[in-house]
C-alpha cells in the first residue's frame, strides 16, 4: 500500500510540474493582433505588458498587419523574442524626419530598442517618410541584438547601430536606404543580408570607438542597387576610427571604382580602417580603391568570424 502511496505522490508531483511548466510557457507568450484578436492591439501595449528586468524570455508573436506606431523598448525591458507571422506583411511603421517640428535624426525612429538580448524574426521595419531628411526606421543601441529575416526599410539613415561596445547580429535581413543608411557605433555583423541601394551615395558610415577591434562587418552580403542607380561608396566614417569590412561579398558594377570616401577630404583616412577580403562582381575590383584602403590576409580574415566578433556562443538569444 505504501509503495502505491508513493507512486501515486511521484505521478501527482510530475503531473503538477507539466502543468505549472505549460502554464509558465503560457503566461510568457504575447500575441499582437492589429484586428484585436490577440492579447493586444498594438507592439507598444505588448512590451509595455513584459516584466521589467526579466530573466526569462517572452514570446512576442505578431500577426499580419500594418502597425502604424513608434515603437519603444526601453532598457529594462530584455530578453524578448519577436516573432512577425510573415516579414512582408507584418510590418511596424512610422514617418517622423529630421526637419518634422522638433524631431532631429536621433528621434526620428519608427523602432527604437534599447533593452539587451532582443531577438526579431519576419518582421518589416519602415520609415514611409520619403526623401525630406534623415529618417531611422531602426534604432537599436542594445547588446546581443539579433534580426533574423527582417525588412529594415528607408532612405536616408534607416538603420542606426549603434551603442559603444554593442553586439547585433543581422542574419538574412533586407536593408535599404540612400545616404549612410547603416550607420553608428555598434559591433555589428551582417551575415547573408540583401543591402539596397537607392542612391548614388554611400552605404555605411560608421563611428566606431577608438579601440573598439570591430566595427560593421558584412558576410557573404549581396550589394545591390536600383535601376540607373551607380556611382555609390561603401563607406565614409563619420568618425575618425570608422571601421567597415565586406567579405565575401557580391559588389555590383555600381560602386565607385575607389571604393571608399573620406567624408569632405578629412584626416580621418589616417585612423579609420576599410578593408575587404574575397569579394566578386564587377564592383570588386581593387585595382583602382584608394591608397588607405585594405585587403585582407587569409590571416587576417581568419580572426572575422561571428563568433569572434560577436561572442555569438555565449549570447542568451534562443
Amino acid at each position: 500500500m505504501n509503495k502505491k502511496l508513493q507512486l501515486f505522490g511521484i505521478i501527482f508531483l510530475l503531473l503538477g510540474t507539466i502543468i505549472w511548466s505549460c502554464s509558465k510557457e503560457k503566461d510568457n507568450r504575447i500575441i499582437v493582433a492589429a484586428d484585436g484578436s490577440g492579447d493586444y492591439a498594438t507592439v507598444q501595449a505588448a512590451i509595455n505588458a513584459v516584466p521589467s528586468s526579466s530573466k526569462e524570455t517572452t514570446v512576442i508573436y505578431i500577426k499580419s498587419g500594418v502597425y502604424k506606431e513608434k515603437v519603444v523598448v526601453p532598457a529594462d525591458k530584455q530578453n524578448i523574442h519577436f516573432i512577425g507571422e510573415d516579414a512582408k506583411n507584418t510590418i511596424i511603421t512610422w514617418d517622423d524626419y529630421s526637419g518634422k517640428g522638433d524631431i532631429n535624426t536621433f528621434t526620428s525612429y519608427t523602432l527604437k530598442i534599447m533593452g539587451n538580448h532582443i531577438l526579431m524574426e519576419n518582421l518589416t521595419i519602415e520609415n514611409s517618410e520619403g526623401l525630406r531628411g534623415q529618417a531611422v526606421a531602426l534604432d537599436v543601441e542594445g547588446d546581443q541584438c539579433m534580426f533574423k529575416n527582417c525588412r529594415i526599410v528607408g532612405n536616408q539613415d534607416t538603420l542606426y547601430a549603434a551603442g559603444d561596445n554593442a553586439r547585433q547580429y543581422f542574419k538574412h535581413c533586407h536593408i535599404e536606404g540612400t545616404t549612410d543608411f547603416i550607420f553608428g557605433s555598434s559591433t555589428a555583423v551582417f551575415q547573408e543580408c540583401d543591402i539596397l541601394c537607392k542612391k548614388q551615395s554611400f552605404i555605411t558610415a560608421a563611428r566606431t570607438p577608438q579601440g573598439q577591434p570591430f566595427g560593421y562587418v558584412f558576410m557573404n552580403c549581396k550589394i545591390e542597387a536600383a535601376p540607373s542607380i551607380g556611382q555609390v561608396f561603401l563607406a565614409r566614417p563619420w568618425r575618425a576610427y570608422a571601421n567597415v569590412v565586406f567579405m565575401n561579398c557580391q559588389l555590383g558594377g555600381f560602386i565607385r571604382p575607389e571604393g571608399w570616401s573620406n567624408w569632405h577630404d578629412t584626416d580621418r583616412y589616417k585612423t579609420a580602417f576599410y578593408a575587404e577580403y574575397h569579394n566578386t562582381g564587377a564592383g570588386a575590383d581593387t585595382t583602382q580603391r584608394v591608397s588607405w584602403s585594405h585587403q585582407l590576409t587569409n590571416e587576417q580574415a581568419q580572426k572575422y568570424t561571428v563568433e569572434n566578433i560577436l561572442g555569438l556562443n555565449r549570447w542568451k538569444l534562443k
